[in-house]
């Protein structure tokens, strides 16, 4: 190669990550400034703005419409169909689902409703996710899986292909490269675009990285992870490091603490109780509580493990409703509500790239998006207020020589 030629690095190089030093930012001024007016003329999303995904180039917009909730058996399927309207119409662009969901009813029920409403294909993104087959006991990251559940989602949702597919958990029985062959395998056969990953670890998404790297097949662009005011370590320590080395995006799921943090509070009281975290956790996807007392590990649980013991009595429950109330307090001076303050707290993180909301109603999704309404009132100084009252800041934990123990 010719030494006057100019080389271009890998996208995913940090070599291409000089541009952005200096920034404050993991996505490009020009993307930034770019606010995306909604598909209506509404004060509420005239804040909206779309980012690349990773450092892709399909740019979805920061709040995405994740269907678990919605498409729930106790959601009417008119009032699921109003939802996905309202959302497509609030200017979201994004739509999160999985073979799992109400056991495939979501993906069935979605591609019916795009086929009613006949929306240009390139206005609109969608993502499923793979891995819990919906009809069966089988589950895992093999190539057979992976092949028949994409096509199975497409049978569904009666697409050509889908836009992104997620794997929803790694796969410790099936080897690294069996997973990453099979997505390239699914992408060459153009039925995903880019692929991902959620609730995996920095090790795991490396190794899939790596192993793409060295069988030249498409890496992943996103990790879709667990972000709230309760649920912090991995987005804000971890998942930035990911962007900035190899390109992976972060898209966060459950803002509003799987629904469980709401404006509703009898004086100031946490509004769930075992039995509603249990019926919230186990109603829509029956996998994941028995899942997470199968595998019995730590890993496994963290996401879910501080509700349970936040749902229980003694001083742990006694500060989090401390904390509630002062949160309740903070949205009413803010001039919300503790579920929009939840959500615009989520939104305020520079290292996210979408965040996923939901509703049972029209008026419960609306009220999430306004939650960009709020995002500018969040200051330096209600931040500082804001994390005295979590007082849950992660802080890396301090690195431990192997040498200095000897």
């Amino acid at each position: 190669m010719r030494e006057d030629l100019p080389c271009r690095a890998p996208i995913a190089s940090l070599d291409c990550m000089e541009e952005f030093q200096g920034c404050g930012d993991h996505v490009s001024s020009r993307s930034e400034s770019q606010a995306i007016v909604s598909r209506q003329s509404s004060a509420v999303t005239t804040a909206l703005k779309y980012k690349p995904l990773g450092k892709s180039g399909l740019r979805v917009s920061q709040l995405g419409l994740g269907a678990w909730v919605t498409f729930s058996p106790g959601v009417p399927d008119d009032t699921a169909e109003g939802i996905v309207t309202a959302a497509y119409d609030a200017g979201l662009n994004f739509f999160d689902l999985s073979e799992a969901y109400s056991n495939g009813r979501a993906e069935v029920h979605f591609g019916s409703l795009l086929k009613k409403k006949n929306w240009r294909r390139n206005s609109y993104h969608v993502m499923t996710k793979v891995y819990w087959n919906s009809k069966g006991d089988e589950r895992g990251l093999s190539r057979k899986h992976i092949i028949e559940s994409v096509k199975g989602s497409l049978e569904r949702l009666q697409l050509e292909y889908v836009d992104v597919v997620i794997i929803h958990r790694a796969d410790d029985m099936c080897p690294m490269e069996e997973v990453v062959r099979a997505m390239s395998f699914c992408i060459d056969q153009g039925w995903i675009m880019y692929w991902g990953t959620a609730r995996w670890s920095p090790v795991e998404i490396m190794e899939a990285w790596t192993n793409c790297r060295q069988f030249n097949c498409p890496t992943p662009i996103v990790e879709q992870s667990e972000y709230h005011m309760f649920c912090r370590g991995k987005t804000e320590l971890y998942l930035p490091e990911m962007y900035n080395k190899i390109g992976v995006g972060t898209m966060a799921w459950s803002p509003l603490t799987l629904g469980l943090i709401s404006e509703k509070m009898d004086n100031g009281m946490p509004i769930f109780t075992r039995q509603s975290f249990k019926k919230k956790i186990s109603t829509p996807l029956g996998w994941i509580e028995e899942d997470s007392h199968a595998s019995g590990s730590v890993k496994e649980q963290q996401g879910y493990t501080w509700l349970k013991d936040k749902s229980s009595s003694g001083d742990d429950a006694r500060r989090h409703q401390s904390r509630l109330r002062e949160l309740g307090a903070m949205a009413e001076k803010l001039g919300c509500t503790i579920s929009q303050l939840s959500v615009a707290w989520t939104l305020k993180n520079e290292n996210l790239h979408c965040a996923l909301v939901g509703g049972t109603s029209v008026n419960q999704l609306l009220e999430n998006i306004a939650a960009l309404q709020v995002v500018p009132k969040l200051t330096n100084e209600v931040l500082t207020e804001l994390e005295r009252i979590l007082d849950n800041k992660p802080v890396r934990p301090a690195r431990v020589s192997t040498l200095a123990q000897r």
